[in-house]
């Protein structure tokens, strides 16, 4: 049920994806979106599409509206691109998606404020986030896994954030809509959390 996306249809190759990734930073990859570059946009969609679904997917099971809410972020952004600053792409992408996602929730439910509406939204955090072959060490994955999902979903989405996709405090600030000492705290109230529910040998 996808809809179409300007970035979709144009040609744009893995290895012009990568070029284009080695060859520009985050920022000026931005930059060069902003000034109508069509092929920077198309490497963009490319580039972030993944991040995007993996992270989606936590808060929204539902594959076909995630992929409604992806297309109409880019869409968006192809409309207008000359309005929106930023100092982190990816951190950007994500708040953004994460917004569609709440107002799509929000929908859904009854008349909730903001706050309300994140906190009361999943956040799951799959087995498959961890790849490993030994199996004592699967096994140790797992035990983190059920306890990070034990976690209230404020504090799975920062450990998932934190650890997991390795974003700074400033991205995590942006994403989560917090500032960054409320994400320091917020981290380290998690893994407190955490080595409370892990269990000890």
């Amino acid at each position: 049920m996808g809809r179409q996306n300007p970035a979709k249809g144009r040609g744009t190759t893995a290895a012009n994806t990568i070029a284009l990734k080695e060859n520009y930073t985050e920022i000026t990859f931005w930059a060069a979106f902003k000034s109508g570059d069509r092929e920077v946009f198309s490497a963009l969609f490319c580039n972030y599409y993944p991040l995007l679904v993996q992270y989606g997917i936590k808060i929204c099971s539902d594959s076909s509206a995630l992929e409604d809410c992806i297309q109409d972020l880019f869409i968006e952004l192809w409309q207008s691109p000359a309005h929106t600053q930023v100092s982190s792409v990816k951190a950007y992408l994500l708040k953004s998606l994460k917004y569609k996602l709440y107002k799509l929730f929000r929908q859904q439910q009854p008349v909730q404020s903001t706050d309300t509406a994140f906190d009361t939204m999943a956040f799951e955090i799959s087995h498959e986030n961890f790849l490993v072959d030994r199996e004592e060490v699967q096994f140790k994955a797992n035990e983190i896994i059920n306890a990070v999902n034990k976690l209230p979903n404020r504090q799975k989405e920062i450990v998932y954030l934190k650890i997991y996709k390795g974003f700074s405090y400033e991205e995590i600030s942006e994403v989560m809509g917090i500032n960054y000492q409320v994400a320091r705290n917020l981290f380290y109230q998690s893994l407190k959390s955490l080595r409370q529910l892990l269990p000890h040998k």
